[in-house]
């Protein structure tokens, strides 16, 4: 299992939280998650069954999390969830409940 990868961004003058996990070679996929006050923007999945017996695997492992962590961040700042985003309550609604 790889360690995974956290990150806050501020966009538009708001917190997002990038979070991508590994579930290890048992269940071979990891998951990267675009989050915005604890609501679920986006989220991306991806196995890597098919390259198991490669060598180095952890090596690549990480370097594709890295790629689809980074990938989830430039899609963010790039504006492709701003209309999602706006359907969304805003942070401070969702504490209220």
């Amino acid at each position: 299992m790889i360690m995974g990868y956290n990150h806050n961004l501020m966009y538009k003058g708001e917190i997002f939280h990038v979070q991508t996990e590994d579930s290890g070679v048992a269940n071979p996929h990891f998951v990267t998650v675009l989050y915005r006050g604890g609501a679920i923007v986006s989220s991306k999945k991806t196995s890597y069954s098919d390259i198991l017996k490669m060598e180095n695997l952890p090596v690549i492992i990480e370097d594709l999390m890295k790629e689809q962590h980074k990938g989830m961040m430039r899609r963010l700042k790039s504006g492709e969830f701003d209309e999602k985003v706006s359907s969304l309550p805003s942070p401070r609604e969702n504490r209220e409940k």
